[in-house]
């Protein structure tokens, strides 16, 4: 199945399920909503609510408010050498907040205050189910589905300290989306090899297979659930193949006017136009 959270046009949110051209409402304001009810698969596969069209859907983030976003750098065996680093023996974890989050086609908004705006084209796990210290099948099992994510960073900023927060936090800048894939549906299961990419103004700048994670998500999902209780909604990005802006001769980076699109096999895409922060220029005018 494919589930997603779109906008309405009185400004709210509901949760959906795609179907080839068609949107069922689950009778939900959002996905986070949605999975917090321990029967939702079931009633996703049943649902006959109210239809709408595809076309002109408005995609808000898969999940708009999650609990966690947990980020996992370095976790791509392409991405971990050409930043000159070791395979790690742990996941590098960091954490997100859902203010950064944006829909398959909204705007990212770049700072003004970064001059090293880059890319980061990510798998994202969904939980479909609360879960602690969660091994094997219970693992597999609190993995609701799959979604794109980017987790678009400002290098100058993650690397002022040893510590990444502060590059990987501004507002508006992480699309995930459009919609979140269970994983009956994906070669691999909950373990998908999916080819994934980003293009920047139509020039592919990574493109690389789930394949060569590091840590797979159930591995994620176990190491991340040990140290705090993974609960519907929550996010896990999974982190990036080679090929960020950051490691090339000469550095490159995204600039407003730019398009960005993130796409993983089966997952679909995000295309979003990079804008530069109005609000921020207007009060330091």
């Amino acid at each position: 199945m494919k589930l997603a959270t779109i906008r309405t046009l009185d400004g709210a949110t509901r949760a959906v399920r795609v179907d080839d051209e068609h949107l069922v409402d689950l009778g939900a304001p959002d996905l986070g909503a949605f999975l917090a009810d321990p029967g939702w698969a079931e009633r996703a596969a049943v649902a006959a609510g109210e239809v709408s069209h595809v076309r002109g859907a408005a995609y808000a983030p898969v999940v708009p408010r999650p609990g966690k976003v947990v980020c996992v750098g370095l976790n791509y065996r392409t991405h971990i050498l050409e930043m000159g680093r070791d395979l790690p023996e742990y996941p590098t974890l960091f954490s997100k907040y859902a203010d950064t989050l944006v829909g398959a086609n909204d705007e990212i908004v770049k700072p003004p205050e970064t001059t090293a705006f880059d890319w980061e084209c990510e798998l994202a796990v969904v939980i479909g189910a609360p879960v602690r210290r969660a091994t094997g099948a219970r693992a597999e099992a609190a993995i609701a589905g799959f979604a794109v994510l980017n987790d678009v960073t400002c290098r100058d900023w993650q690397f002022r300290t040893r510590e990444w927060l502060q590059g990987k936090n501004w507002e508006a800048t992480t699309p995930l989306g459009p919609y979140l894939v269970t994983p009956d549906e994906l070669p691999g299961g909950v373990r998908p090899v999916l080819g994934i990419s980003t293009r920047v103004d139509g020039e592919t700048v990574q493109e690389d297979s789930t394949g060569d994670l590091l840590f797979d998500p159930v591995a994620l999902v176990e190491y991340v659930s040990t140290m705090t209780t993974l609960r519907p909604g929550d996010v896990i990005a999974t982190g990036t193949p080679g090929g960020v802006g950051h490691a090339r001769t000469p550095p490159r980076y995204l600039e407003a006017g730019s398009t960005l699109t993130t796409e993983i096999e089966g997952l679909g895409r995000c295309e979003n136009p990079v804008v530069d922060d109005l609000a921020a220029a207007e009060a330091s005018s």
